[in-house]
């Protein structure tokens, strides 16, 4: 059984002449420790994929499994204390609190899942050190460059070992530099700390570390493609299957 699985899932904002099909009976299965990367033009459904497989939002039609569990059977309390504890979400701008640390912000999942403030603390510290950041744990965002907050964010989101983490544009706010060691970062949650990772990017580089890449087009899946990681042109491969589909 796939970790994810999608089942027609749809999305319509609005009723009659004015209803927006956002996603239009989408049908993705993600598997353990597989790296997924979403394309596509803007306002193709990207971002609401990641929504509702996150929970963050309730389909219209279909549904979202998640390791057998379907989200539409969940209260919201429980499809609450799902997102805290399966789902980790990483996000273009970082939504790092400003006034706390970098080791404030990474514990934050666990505090508010009630644990003491030491034992947060303590994996927070742990997490900080696996994304490369152990030395500047107690430095603010300010303090910190726009790759370092977004290695906080990873932490933060792997704090509470979800067995998917939702990345929506993570390299969108990075250079060029940052955002190759961010995607590496990724690659990393995924085959090394065993997270699926289901990532939304614009950019056909960025996509070409994911292991598989799901292209949308109007809301439906017009293409998926298995990338060959041994390969080193898969960015330019990626472009132009982009530009084929334009």
């Amino acid at each position: 059984m796939s970790l994810v699985e999608t089942e027609n899932l749809t999305k319509i904002y609005g009723t009659g002449e004015t209803a927006i099909v956002a996603l239009d009976h989408v049908n993705l299965h993600i598997e353990p420790r597989e790296f997924v990367a979403v394309m596509g033009p803007s306002g193709c459904g990207k971002s609401t994929l990641l929504h509702l497989i996150g929970g963050l939002d309730r389909p219209t039609e279909g549904r979202v499994r998640l390791d057998g569990q379907a989200l539409d059977e969940l209260s919201d309390d429980a499809l609450a204390k799902l997102r805290r504890r399966r789902i980790g979400f990483v996000f273009q701008f970082f939504n790092l609190i400003p006034m706390l640390t970098a080791i404030e912000n990474a514990a934050l999942p666990l505090l508010l899942d009630g644990v003491n403030t030491a034992q947060a603390k303590q994996k927070a510290s742990e997490w900080l050190t696996q994304v490369g950041l152990g030395a500047r744990s107690h430095n603010r965002p300010d303090q910190l460059s726009a790759g370092q907050q977004q290695r906080v964010a990873i932490a933060r989101a792997l704090i509470t070992e979800p067995v998917l983490v939702l990345a929506d544009e993570p390299t969108g706010n990075l250079d060029t530099k940052s955002s190759d060691e961010i995607a590496a970062l990724l690659q990393q949650v995924a085959k090394t700390w065993g997270r699926a990772v289901l990532m939304v990017t614009h950019d056909p580089r960025i996509a070409a570390y994911a292991d598989r890449i799901v292209f949308l087009k109007d809301g439906t899946i017009v293409n998926e493609t298995q990338l060959e990681s041994a390969r080193t042109d898969n960015a330019e491969s990626v472009t132009r299957m982009i530009k084929a589909m334009a």
